[in-house]
């Protein structure tokens, strides 16, 4: 196992994932059961799944890790092809990594879990409530992507752009930046257009169980009208924003997202 850590977070051990022949990692803290192990105290607590979006990895929800990680099992994925894991050897759906993840957490005897998927992640981690409906309790979607006013690769990437320009910080931007040389522009590019043309609203219809569409107030890559109409596709659906923050928004205010992931969790939508 390995460690790996930074001045704000707890240092995270990791092991290897395999599944469908698929290579990736999870990431947990103290505290946290190793994949495999049962709890101590023999209960089975939900654990929170952290899903990151295209090109990036665990490292910037390192933070939002530790918040919740301090109130309930908590685990991180790197997938395939990202974070330095081994790229697969053709391009995949949305559904492969959503089979993959279900997969690899049924393998790892981690369930039942409350998905939080950032960005891409909410179409992973909508995928995999789909593939694991007995384990999949609750699905958080921060960011969701892709706006109805973003479909294009140009205006996608020009809220990107203008999101890092203006309402990240420093560390953040150095986070995502640096993922992306580790994840390289073929791989990048190979799984963008996949992003770009998966029906987040239609596949997240299918859901059934309650759902937390989560925003910065700031974000303009996953707008507020975009964002509102997810919580509305799903019975059980509820919109947060959080103030002072931008697309990545668990950066900035871990705290803020975690009490609002928390209070879903807790009182239900």
């Amino acid at each position: 196992m390995a460690k790996a850590g930074d001045r704000t977070s707890p240092p995270l051990q990791s092991a290897d994932l395999e599944a469908h022949g698929l290579k990736g990692r999870i990431l947990w803290a103290d505290g946290t059961p190793a994949p495999g192990l049962e709890r101590a105290d023999g209960s089975r607590e939900p654990a929170y799944i952290l899903i990151h979006g295209i090109g990036v990895s665990h490292r910037y929800l390192r933070r939002l890790h530790g918040e919740l990680a301090a109130t309930a099992p908590t685990y991180s994925l790197d997938l395939p092809g990202f974070a330095g894991t081994p790229r697969p050897g053709r391009q995949l759906s949305v559904e492969d990594y959503g089979a993959f993840i279900a997969q690899a957490l049924k393998a790892s005897g981690i369930g039942p879990y409350i998905l939080v998927g950032h960005s891409m992640g909410v179409q992973f981690a909508i995928e995999a409530a789909l593939c694991a409906p007995d384990h999949a309790l609750r699905l958080v979607l921060m960011g969701p992507v892709v706006d109805s006013r973003h479909r294009s690769v140009g205006r996608q990437g020009l809220a990107l752009f203008l999101d890092s320009l203006l309402r990240e910080s420093a560390s953040s931007n150095w986070l995502v930046v640096s993922d992306y040389f580790r994840c390289g522009p073929r791989w990048y590019f190979t799984v963008l257009p996949v992003m770009m043309g998966y029906p987040t609203e239609l596949r997240l219809a299918g859901i059934n169980v309650p759902v937390l569409v989560l925003r910065g107030k700031q974000d303009p890559v996953a707008g507020a009208d975009w964002s509102r109409l997810l919580a509305q596709v799903v019975p059980q659906g509820r919109f947060v924003e959080i103030d002072r923050a931008g697309h990545v928004a668990q950066h900035l205010r871990p705290r803020q997202v975690a009490a609002a992931i928390m209070s879903f969790t807790e009182a239900g939508a």
